[in-house]
């Protein structure tokens, strides 16, 4: 049985241009994008393993960005989790949300065996998961970062390296992160799929490629 959709914000444009490839493709515009939605549900069938960079001016911004995920992701299958240093301000907001706090205690990311640390951290989030795709926003990233930048440009590498089902957010402070040598931090912008910067309610997409030189004179 087939089952009608309504589709709205199309403006004019994108209605008008959809209506010349119709008439040029010999096929009603309810053919293209019943297509189109059959192509992304395939490609839904396989559960992405994302790695994403957040930059945030305040923590207000962040905790802002934190209840909107959490709206979004509100009665679907994504297994909400995070890890932080106690009493980060994250915490309280998450853990009132009723996000899963994977974080391990005695908190110990720092030093000689701060990258085993972490990875039992991701263990614990994977077990309580039950093979749910993960929604994890990693606060340990951002206080290992006030420490030493190196040691969490290791960790970004490894998890890189082996990432988990699912999306995976690593918070920065823009004011720590601009503190770091411009080198690691192109590094680490180019090892993130997508890199948002949040500031209040908004969210900015950044995108960073490596360019050569004649293309600053091209159009």
């Amino acid at each position: 049985m087939t089952k009608d959709i309504l589709i709205r914000g199309f403006d004019d444009s994108i209605h008008s241009e959809l209506g010349k490839k119709s008439d040029q493709m010999g096929v009603s515009i309810n053919s293209i994008v019943k297509d189109a939605v059959e192509q992304w549900l395939d490609k839904k069938t396989h559960i992405p393993h994302v790695h994403d960079l957040l930059i945030y001016s305040d923590e207000k911004s962040m905790s802002n960005f934190l209840k909107s995920l959490d709206r979004m992701t509100s009665g679907t299958e994504w297994f909400k989790s995070f890890a932080s240093p106690p009493k980060h301000h994250a915490e309280k907001t998450l853990s009132k949300l009723n996000w899963f706090n994977g974080t391990i205690k005695p908190y110990k990311p720092h030093g000689t065996d701060g990258s085993k640390y972490c990875g039992k951290v991701m263990q614990n989030i994977v077990k309580e998961s039950q093979k749910k795709p993960l929604c994890c926003v990693d606060f340990m990233i951002t206080d290992i970062a006030n420490n030493s930048f190196i040691h969490v440009m290791e960790l970004e590498k490894e998890y890189d390296k082996a990432r988990l089902p699912g999306l995976m957010f690593c918070p920065y402070k823009a004011s720590n992160l601009m503190n770091s040598d411009i080198t690691d931090m192109i590094e680490l912008f180019m090892m993130h799929d997508r890199i948002f910067v949040v500031k209040n309610d908004d969210i900015y997409n950044m995108h960073i490629t490596k360019e050569s030189i004649h293309k600053i004179f091209l159009n």
